[in-house]
């Protein structure tokens, strides 16, 4: 089968990558990146080695498209992931349009031209973030979870956020691209017979993520307790008790491969589900600077009570939706990930100096 992913020398891209060619199903795998994110360029010579072809392109400009060889599924990796893109200061509200929402139009596009199905990377943040900004929560062993109430919102549950969750505004700039490019994509699956899905993802982390607080938390927080560098905790009293789960990306994979064989859905809402570690691997920054204690020494962390925008306490997907369609669960726990993150922060001690430079 002959599978392009965009953004294929980011850590997502290039987690999938590896893992497709390593299955031994004859895949053919091609992508393209624009290299724009620091440490992208580490992943370009092994890629190349396995057999992945690669093109520089960037999905924001449609003539870059147009030389790409057909395939048959298309998997969208590429985005600007932080939630403060556009109101940071360092990326512009209209570069994250651009990025997010029309780079998905121009994938659709070439979909449509060589009749290949979609595949969208969706994450967590397409969720409103009024009703989980006003979640009434308890701390418990140094981490936030929803008080025990009849009138937790709908959608809401111990087990995390399932899909009927609220989606209204305000949902960041970032949450509405990726929410509008859902739409899209089901839109042009449903107008030129293409199949489509929607896999909302939570905290993706492992090995070789790119080193940002506002992408990959777990890499930079242990990259950065590592090597001794600052860290803070903001918001939320200044305590760290706020959650988030993680995946890894690799558990993808035999999600992506049933995907790839599954004929179109007859129900839109079928074609979307949340795909995550789920509260068995849901952690706290507070929680997550204990681990680091423990196994590189302690190290101090400020704080800083000051709430930042768009900045929640506690959120966890559940992903009962994804098991039940795919016969699916995460594989990796939050422990494995965190020592695959740590073996390789110890081996590369300059990490954060290649994917997150000042």
């Amino acid at each position: 089968m002959k599978i392009l992913i965009s953004g294929v020398c980011g850590f997502v891209g290039s987690t999938l990558a590896r893992g497709l060619l390593q299955a031994g199903r004859n895949h053919q795998v091609f992508g393209f990146d624009n290299f724009i994110r620091p440490g992208s360029e580490t992943n370009r010579a092994e890629l190349k080695a396995l057999g992945v072809k690669m093109f520089h392109g960037d999905l924001r400009s449609a003539s870059d498209l147009e030389t790409l060889p057909a395939c048959e599924w298309v998997i969208d990796a590429a985005a600007n992931p932080s939630v403060l893109a556009g109101v940071d200061g360092k990326t512009s509200s209209r570069q994250l349009v651009e990025h997010n929402l029309g780079g998905t139009v121009n994938i659709l596009e070439y979909c449509k031209q060589h009749r290949a199905g979609f595949i969208l990377l969706s994450t967590s943040r397409v969720y409103s973030i009024a009703p989980l900004a006003a979640l009434a929560v308890d701390a418990v062993d140094g981490a936030f979870r929803p008080s025990s109430s009849p009138h937790l919102p709908a959608g809401l549950t111990a087990a995390g956020l399932d899909e009927t969750f609220s989606t209204l505004a305000p949902i960041s700039l970032y949450g509405s691209t990726k929410l509008a490019s859902e739409t899209l994509a089901l839109e042009y699956g449903e107008t030129f017979n293409l199949p489509v899905f929607i896999n909302r993802c939570g905290v993706l982390a492992g090995a070789g993520q790119f080193g940002r607080a506002d992408q990959g938390i777990f890499a930079y927080w242990l990259n950065s307790h590592l090597g001794r560098r600052p860290l803070k905790y903001i918001g939320f009293g200044g305590h760290g008790h706020q959650v988030r789960d993680c995946l890894h990306p690799r558990d993808l994979l035999p999600l992506l491969e049933k995907q790839f064989a599954a004929p179109k859905f007859a129900h839109a809402g079928d074609r979307i589900a949340n795909f995550s570690g789920g509260a068995a691997s849901s952690m706290s920054l507070r929680q997550l600077t204990a681990w680091c204690d423990e196994r590189f020494g302690p190290h101090s962390v400020s704080a800083d009570a000051t709430p930042r925008a768009f900045d929640i306490p506690w959120i966890v997907l559940d992903h009962a939706k994804g098991s039940r369609l795919w016969d699916w669960r995460p594989q990796a726990t939050i422990a494995t990930i965190l020592d695959e993150i740590a073996a390789h922060a110890r081996a590369h001690p300059g990490w954060l100096d290649i994917s997150a430079p000042l």
